[in-house]
């Protein structure tokens, strides 16, 4: 049974929705922690609606957050309910991705999946599963998982945008061009990656600028 995901929600600068940017936070925090870049990337999407769901479950390592799914080496959870974590929390975030384009008359190729840390990983992840390739990827500061299943579990190759901070400690700035060899070994054609010189663990304003060109270019904007 999939769980439902709650939602905040900025609509079009325009009143109009012509497309959809979904915002997936990191472990620990929830959707509002992204939601705020809704507000320097709306007056240049302004016929986009911005959504950022919480993830499914409460946060082991802060209670006050979400998870998408435990991390073993942060909240002492098994690889195993790591894994089955994982699984549950694509199926919800699969449910809430179809229930959005219909709800919102949109078709894939008209939303965005924009992810940061563990948020990147469930982007990176769910994406490239669903039958109908969405209209990109903004990863910031998370890494591939499982890169060895992508190229026979990839149904869609969507273009990809990895951005990550060269002095990140705590996903390591190593994480992007390993994910950028493994999605071109699987057969993707469009990977594009952003170094933020001097930034750690977040998004700085060079790297917002990069991940709303490549938005504007892959929703035809």
């Amino acid at each position: 049974m999939t769980r439902i995901l709650n939602a905040e929600r900025r609509e079009p600068v325009s009143g109009e929705t012509r497309s959809a940017v979904v915002f997936l936070h990191g472990y620990g925090a929830n959707g509002a922690d992204l939601l705020g870049l809704a507000d320097p990337l709306g007056e240049h999407l302004p016929d986009t609606l911005f959504v950022a769901p919480d993830a499914p479950e409460a946060c082991a390592g802060a209670p006050m957050g979400f998870q998408w799914f435990p991390i073993p080496w942060i909240d002492n959870s098994s690889e195993e309910e790591a894994e089955r974590g994982m699984v549950q929390a694509t199926q919800d975030l699969n449910a809430f991705l179809d229930a959005l384009m219909v709800d919102e008359d949109l078709l894939p190729e008209q939303v965005v999946l924009f992810g940061f840390s563990q948020g990147t990983m469930m982007a990176l992840h769910v994406a490239p599963r669903r039958e109908d390739a969405v209209a990109g990827i903004v990863a910031f500061s998370g890494r591939l998982l499982s890169p060895e299943s992508l190229k026979d579990d990839a149904i869609s190759r969507p273009p990809v945008l990895l951005v990550h901070g060269d002095v990140d400690d705590v996903v390591p700035p190593q994480s992007l061009p390993e994910a950028a060899e493994a999605l071109q070994e699987a057969g993707w054609t469009d990977v594009f990656a952003h170094i933020m010189k001097g930034t750690g663990h977040g998004i700085a304003p060079d790297g917002l600028s990069v991940a709303l060109a490549f938005m504007r270019d892959k929703l035809s904007l």
